[in-house]
């Protein structure tokens, strides 16, 4: 739309300029054809008078203009005397009797033409301007002066009215121009459109590469996308092969210093035991963490939040007889966790298990939309809670606030960790239930591709 918008904006400039232009060019050519009518009516009513031996002025002129027989029409001609010896008046049937006034000659002399030209009112208020000469009709020296008054008023209305018409037309080019440019640009960029929705398919989990017809100039780019979708595929394989052999070559050496452990007894016994044990989460831990990088860096997956949730709502259950475990599913059926079950259970599962811990009688598990893009995953228990400096601690990996419950410490920070992996997070706040509450903040599908 953006695109859309500039084109628009720079038609509408352009389209603004030449208006601006068009109406200047014919302003200028209506005022230019209106001193020349002037100046030809002028020239005419100098021919068309004489004067007689008496010094009379006489003719009967005829300008060709109907309104100069026309009373008040702003088009006036007039004759009168310019010497002592001369006398009479003539004037148009539109002016009659009346008369216009002229300008003083010391504010509007006469050019090198003998003219002069300067605007007066009208008998009806109109804007008139006024074309005079001085013109000696006989060999005796007796002149007169000629007049011919044009109505300016009539030039500045057919201008405006000009100008209406140039904006009304104007305006139907501006908006058949916004939608042309609108479609055209629309329909250049239906493909890239498409590779939108395919790329979306492929990060929802529904396609495996870029498919379709492409137009040239898009062929290109979606050959690019597609090996590029190959080689992250081929990194991920990469990555699960070295998870696989890493996980393989360091479970040997852990079975046999657990083994060791178990044969030496006593306290080193369970000493090495114990940090065996730690060993085994540790690397577990972290090759968790590095398929997941390997995998959230190339394909996004899809897992239904729901379905998980209420597995493990069961699970902790039974594990726990004596706590009730609620889950509330009015807004949890239609989320949908872009990312990997896997990671999706463990999150869930450190938080229900780690709330089945210090819970007294309840656990409360919700999920919730935050955003169009994020949803959050609530777990509350009725607990003793944390103050707001044991809580930071708790988030420190493999801290124990209470070193007589079984544990390694290594819950909170791992469902830390794996929801940094995902540009999400963990807070711990007061739950509602008294105790300790949980929410970690995770990415999901939103949208229609979402539920499909």
């Amino acid at each position: 739309m953006r695109v859309v918008g500039l084109s628009s904006i720079w038609a509408a400039i352009a389209l603004v300029a030449a208006g601006i232009l068009i109406s200047a060019l014919y302003r200028q050519a209506a005022e230019d054809g209106f001193a020349a009518l002037l100046e030809a009516q002028l020239y005419n009513l100098v021919n068309s008078v004489g004067i007689d031996d008496a010094g009379v002025l006489t003719g009967s002129p005829n300008l060709g203009d109907l309104q100069y027989m026309q009373p008040e029409s702003g088009w006036y001609w007039e004759v009168l005397p310019a010497s002592r010896d001369t006398r009479g008046r003539l004037s148009s049937p539109s002016l009659g009797y009346s008369a216009i006034p002229s300008e003083p000659l010391r504010e509007v002399p006469f050019d090198v033409s003998y003219q002069r030209s300067y605007p007066m009112k009208g008998l009806a208020g109109e804007d008139l301007q006024v074309l005079e000469t001085e013109v000696v009709l006989d060999d005796e020296n007796r002149a007169a002066r000629f007049r011919v008054m044009g109505n300016r008023s009539e030039l500045a209305e057919d201008i405006n009215a000009f100008d209406r018409q140039l904006a009304a037309y104007l305006g139907a080019v501006a908006a058949g121009t916004v939608i042309v440019n609108a479609a055209v640009i629309l329909l250049g960029l239906r493909p890239l459109r498409t590779v939108r929705q395919s790329l979306a398919r492929i990060r929802d989990g529904r396609a495996e590469r870029l498919e379709g017809e492409f137009p040239t100039e898009i062929a290109p780019l979606a050959a690019e996308m597609n090996a590029l979708i190959g080689n992250n595929r081929r990194i991920v394989e990469r990555a699960r092969t070295q998870v696989g052999n890493l996980a393989h070559s360091l479970k040997t050496p852990i079975a046999v210093l657990t083994n060791e452990a178990d044969k030496l007894g006593g306290e080193s016994g369970r000493l090495v035991g114990e940090q065996a044990l730690a060993m085994r989460r540790q690397v577990q831990h972290y090759l968790d963490r590095a398929r997941m990088a390997a995998q959230t860096e190339s394909v996004v997956f899809r897992t239904p939040v729901a379905p998980v949730a209420e597995r493990l709502v069961r699970v902790i259950g039974k594990l726990n007889p004596h706590l009730k475990v609620a889950f509330d599913t009015n807004e949890a059926d239609d989320l949908i966790f872009s990312g990997e079950r896997q990671d999706l259970e463990e999150i869930l599962g450190n938080l229900l298990e780690n709330a089945g811990k210090w819970a007294r009688s309840e656990i409360c598990l919700v999920m919730r939309p935050a955003g169009p893009e994020r949803f959050e995953a609530i777990v509350e228990d009725d607990g003793p809670g944390l103050s707001e400096a044991e809580r930071k601690l708790a988030l420190k990996r493999g801290r124990r606030l209470d070193e007589k419950t079984p544990g390694s410490g290594l819950g909170l920070s791992i469902v830390s960790d794996l929801a940094q992996e995902y540009q999400g997070s963990l807070r711990l706040e007061t739950a509602r239930l008294g105790g300790l509450a949980a929410i970690v903040s995770l990415p999901r599908l939103n949208g229609v591709d979402a539920l499909t």
